[in-house]
């Protein structure tokens, strides 16, 4: 089993492609969601600018947000972290990369 370490080792970068996840599953999970989808909806609703084109009949900021998501454009990383301390720092587009290789859909 591969150890992880919080100091300079082979997880210390962020993983930028689906095969360099090692924490956790390969795919962004329901609380990850919930949580990119719910904090970017608050940035949307205090005047944050909204990164994609947005279709006329869409004003609902968590529905913008679940846009945003989909596309893949948001600028976020996520840190995974192990029960030991250990953690991983993930690109939102590598999670979704994998995930539209494993099931095709995002």
């Amino acid at each position: 089993m591969t150890k992880l370490s919080n100091s300079a080792s082979s997880f210390s970068k962020i993983a930028t492609k689906p095969s360099e996840i090692r924490i956790g599953p390969k795919r962004l999970t329901r609380f990850e969601k919930a949580r990119i989808i719910g904090a970017r909806a608050l940035q949307i609703s205090m005047g944050a600018p909204v990164l994609i084109e947005i279709p006329k009949d869409v004003i609902d900021p968590i529905k913008i947000a679940e846009l945003e998501l989909k596309a893949g454009i948001l600028p976020i990383i996520i840190r995974r972290r192990t029960i030991s301390g250990d953690y991983q720092d993930i690109l939102l587009k590598a999670l979704l990369e994998a995930e539209k290789e494993e099931f095709g859909t995002t």
